[in-house]
């Protein structure tokens, strides 16, 4: 059993067996987060659980630290109280839920262990197309009949700014001519998409201040496939809710459609046909729970959500002469097919971006700095 993972109390609690008759298999997560010391599946008995660990106390890279602010985007116990509060369950009835939660313990030195369901369904990293747009149709009608919800003290407020913001890496290398020359971003970066980004940068405080403007919705702000998993006809379970507060109507859908592409769950050239039938699925989830609002609002939202992967093009130069780690560190993934899969992607965000930049003027925003 890992000292980290868990009491003996806590497992003969949960799982009705002493803990050194439990196996401990670790489970893939952000290694970096300062919040998270560990996430497990625990089986013991006919029974088996997850176990996530929260601290305050791990010590990891300035972007990743826990913070004690309540409002931060890495408030070291948000989840705890999503979970215990309930807000974890506003959803369910659109066919959108979290895990049940088993057990919450506050530990003697400080840390909070969240004992969750262990859901047996399929992860989205494993579903067809299909299933990501049912899953945009579940998210419209639980955003479109919920709405932003109560402003509880410990849900995250300006995620998009505050995230990006800790995230510098290789930001000096947008104007370098040799991080351009680089062999993996000749091959891949398709022509133009030098300028794209870096006129996405320097409209950066434009984007964060329109996205901040929108209608509000209660957002999960970490939708991607490998925080979904398939709880049942028309259901999905949503993992990690760490982010979970104040965001814009259409900004988890923004987040999750470049995120099925990015972590390789969905090949690249599926992107813009996958990006309009779950933005259409979506609307008709908004309206299909009575929103009545501007579409050009959500869609405004979708698009201008491409600002969060602003970063991401630096740190792309920055890396670009070593070997790609995969998410959660375990192994590695071949350059040439993330670089371009990659570089395919945020073309494709450079069409989103360009595409509130016109729409944004029609809602009565002021054109974007670089203009249409």
């Amino acid at each position: 059993m890992p000292e980290v993972a868990a009491a003996h109390a806590e497992v003969r609690e949960v799982l009705g067996v002493a803990a050194d008759e439990a196996v401990f298999e670790p489970l893939t997560h952000n290694p970096s987060n300062g919040v998270t010391a560990g996430v497990w599946r625990v089986a013991g008995g006919d029974r088996s659980a997850v176990l996530k660990v929260l601290t305050r106390t791990k010590e990891t890279g300035v972007a990743w630290s826990a913070f004690n602010d309540p409002r931060h985007w890495n408030f070291w116990r948000r989840e705890a109280y999503v979970y215990r509060t309930g807000l974890a369950g506003v959803w369910q009835p659109h066919g959108l839920r979290a895990p049940r939660l088993l057990e919450c313990v506050e530990r003697p030195d400080g840390d909070v262990a969240l004992w969750l369901e262990d859901v047996p369904g399929e992860p989205a990293t494993a579903w067809p197309l299909a299933g990501h747009v049912d899953h945009a149709h579940r998210l419209g009608g639980a955003q479109g009949a919920v709405g932003p919800g109560e402003d509880a003290p410990w849900l995250s407020r300006s995620f998009l700014r505050d995230y990006i913001s800790g995230k510098t890496t290789g930001e000096e290398l947008l104007d370098d001519d040799e991080a351009w020359r680089q062999p993996l971003i000749r091959r891949h970066f398709p022509p133009g998409l030098r300028e794209d980004m870096v006129r996405l940068h320097l409209d950066r405080e434009w984007f964060l201040t329109v996205m901040e403007s929108l209608p509000r919705a209660l957002c999960h702000l970490d939708q991607r496939p490998a925080n979904v998993v398939r709880g049942g006809p028309g259901a999905s379970v949503l993992l990690d809710w760490a982010f979970t507060g104040d965001g814009a109507l259409g900004e988890d859908l923004g987040n999750y459609l470049p995120d099925c592409v990015f972590d390789l769950f969905v090949p690249a050239a599926d992107l813009p046909g996958l990006a309009k039938a779950a933005y259409d699925a979506y609307v008709h989830g908004l309206r299909g729970s009575g929103w009545r609002g501007d579409e050009r609002l959500v869609r405004l939202g979708v698009c201008a959500s491409a600002v969060k992967y602003d970063w991401l093009t630096a740190l792309m130069l920055a890396r670009a002469d070593r070997e790609p780690v995969a998410y959660g560190g375990e192994g590695t993934v071949p350059a040439e097919l993330r670089y371009r899969e990659r570089a395919l992607t945020l073309a494709f965000l450079a069409e989103w971006a360009a595409e509130a930049r016109m729409l944004a003027p029609l809602l009565g925003f002021p054109q974007a700095p670089s203009g249409r």
